[in-house]
């Protein structure tokens, strides 16, 4: 009757210590290093990519972490049922 009911999911702590690790290590340096990012980001052409680039890598690192974050707290997205 529990068939509901299965195997509890490990909690990703280890994962979720290194993501904010890593995310600490970011905003650290980025917060510390602003005049040398600042003149790399501004130098147009190619540098123009590393703005984006940028983001992307705290977009993944920071949503990572926080995806972690929340599954460590054992709250899940709702999975939508399938309708017949």
């Amino acid at each position: 009757m529990a068939s509901g009911h299965g195997k509890a999911k490990k909690k990703p702590y280890g994962k979720l210590l290194l993501m904010g690790g890593i995310s600490l290590v970011l905003y650290a340096v980025l917060l510390s290093e602003q005049h040398l990012i600042n003149s790399y980001f501004g130098r147009g052409g190619a540098y123009a990519f590393f703005p984006i680039a940028t983001a992307f890598i705290f977009s993944f690192v920071h949503g990572s972490f926080t995806g972690n974050f929340w599954t460590s707290l054992g709250i899940e997205a709702s999975r939508r049922k399938e309708v017949k």
